[in-house]
C-alpha cells in the first residue's frame, strides 16, 4: 500500500512539473512575442533633394531663385541707367565727353536735359529681367547639380570651379537672350533721335539690318564681356563671403537676415569692382560695334578687329573704366542684396556651400 501510494505521489509530482514547465514555456513565447525584434542600425539618408544639409532643391527653388534674378538685375540694372548712360557716351565719344563722370552728367543734362539721362530705360529694364532670370536662376541650378554629381565633399574642395563653370554656363544661355534688348539700348543712348523707343528701335533695326545683323552684331562681345564678368562676380563674391563669415567666427545659418544681407552687400561690392575691371574692354568693343558706322563695313569680325586696332588695348581698357567701377560695384552689391531680400519674401532659402566634414 505504501508503494502504490509512492508511485501516485511520485506521478502526481512528475505531472505537475512538466505542467509547470509547459506554462512557463507559453508564458516566454509570450513575452518574447510582446518585444520587438532588434532591427540592424542603419545611418540615416538625406531627405529628398537635399545637399549639405540644406533644401531639398528641386523645381520651385529654382523657378524662385530666377524671379529673384530678374527682379534683382531689372531693378539694380534700371536704377542706374543714368550712371550707364554716361559711362556709354564717354566710351563713344570720349573727346565730347572728356571732363570726367561727373562732368559727363552735366555735359548731358545741359545739352539734351534731364530726362537724357533715363534713355534706354525700358530695354534696359526689360532686358535684364530676362537676363537676371535666367543668369540667377541658371547658376542656382548649375551648382546644386554639380554639387550633386560631383558629391559633397568633391564639390566643396572643387567649389570655385563650380561656381564658374555655372556662371558661364548660365550666362551663355542669359547672353543669348539679353542681346536684342542690350542692342537696342546702345543705338537709343548713341542717337537719341533713332527711334522714340524700344519697339520702334527694334523694328528699325531689324528693317535696316536684319534679325542677326541687327540684335546679334554685338553677340560675340556681349559673350566676351558678359561670361568673364559674371564668372568673376559669382566667384569673388563667393569667396569674399566666405571670408567675411570666417573672420566673423560664423556662417549664414548662424546669421541673422540683417547679418546676411550686410555680407551679401559688401561680397558683392569687392565682387562688382573685380568684374567690371576684367570685363571692360569687352564692355568698350560692344559700345563701339553698336555704334552705327563704327569698324567700317565689313562683317562682325572685320569690324571688331578694326575697332581694336584703332582704339588699342589701353583705351579700351581704361576709358570709362571709372564710371563703369562705380556702377557694377553699386550694381552687383545691389543685386545680391534684393536677390538675398527677395528669396526669403517667397519662402527660399539660398543654397551655401559648407565643409561636410565639419557639419554645424
Amino acid at each position: 500500500m505504501v508503494l502504490g501510494l509512492s508511485a501516485a505521489s511520485t506521478s502526481y509530482l512528475s505531472g505537475f512539473g512538466a505542467f509547470s514547465r509547459a506554462k512557463e514555456s507559453a508564458a516566454t513565447r509570450r513575452a518574447d512575442a510582446a518585444v520587438p525584434a532588434k532591427q540592424p542600425m542603419v545611418a540615416a539618408s538625406p531627405a529628398e533633394g537635399e545637399i549639405m544639409g540644406q533644401g531639398p532643391f528641386g523645381l520651385t527653388y529654382f523657378l524662385q531663385g530666377a524671379l529673384a534674378g530678374g527682379i534683382c538685375c531689372s531693378l539694380t540694372h534700371g536704377a542706374m541707367t543714368p550712371v550707364d548712360v554716361v559711362k556709354t557716351r564717354i566710351q563713344l565719344d570720349p573727346a565730347t565727353y572728356n571732363q570726367g563722370f561727373i562732368g559727363g552728367f552735366r555735359q548731358i543734362a545741359a545739352a539734351e536735359g534731364a530726362g537724357a539721362l533715363l534713355t534706354g530705360l525700358m530695354p534696359t529694364a526689360q532686358g535684364y529681367f530676362i537676363q537676371g532670370w535666367f543668369k540667377f536662376g541658371g547658376v542656382e541650378f548649375f551648382k546644386v547639380q554639380l554639387t550633386k554629381t560631383l558629391g559633397e565633399q568633391s564639390a566643396w574642395d572643387n567649389r570655385n570651379s563650380i561656381y564658374l563653370a555655372a556662371a558661364a554656363g548660365a550666362e551663355f544661355i542669359a547672353d543669348i537672350f539679353l542681346c536684342p534688348f542690350e542692342a537696342c539700348r546702345i543705338r537709343l543712348v548713341s542717337d537719341p533721335t533713332y527711334a522714340s523707343g524700344m519697339a520702334g528701335c527694334a523694328s528699325r533695326l531689324v528693317s535696316e539690318n536684319g534679325v542677326i545683323g541687327g540684335f546679334y552684331a554685338g553677340f560675340i562681345p556681349i559673350l566676351f564681356k558678359q561670361i568673364p564678368y559674371t564668372m568673376a562676380k559669382f566667384a569673388v563674391q563667393g569667396k569674399a563671403a566666405e571670408s567675411i563669415y570666417a573672420g566673423m567666427g560664423s556662417e549664414p545659418s548662424k546669421m541673422s537676415k540683417g547679418g546676411n544681407l550686410c555680407v551679401s552687400l559688401g561680397s558683392g561690392v569687392i565682387a562688382g569692382v573685380a568684374a567690371a575691371i576684367i570685363s571692360h574692354p569687352a564692355d568698350s568693343l560692344l559700345s563701339k560695334v553698336n555704334k552705327a558706322g563704327a569698324g567700317g563695313s565689313g562683317g562682325l569680325m572685320s569690324r571688331l578687329t578694326n575697332i581694336a586696332a584703332e582704339e588699342g588695348f589701353v583705351a579700351l581698357a581704361t576709358t570709362g573704366l571709372f564710371a563703369r567701377c562705380v556702377m557694377i560695384g553699386t550694381l552687383t552689391a545691389g543685386q545680391f542684396g534684393v536677390f538675398d531680400i527677395v528669396m526669403g519674401m517667397v519662402g527660399a532659402k539660398k543654397f551655401h556651400f559648407t565643409d561636410p566634414k565639419n557639419p554645424h
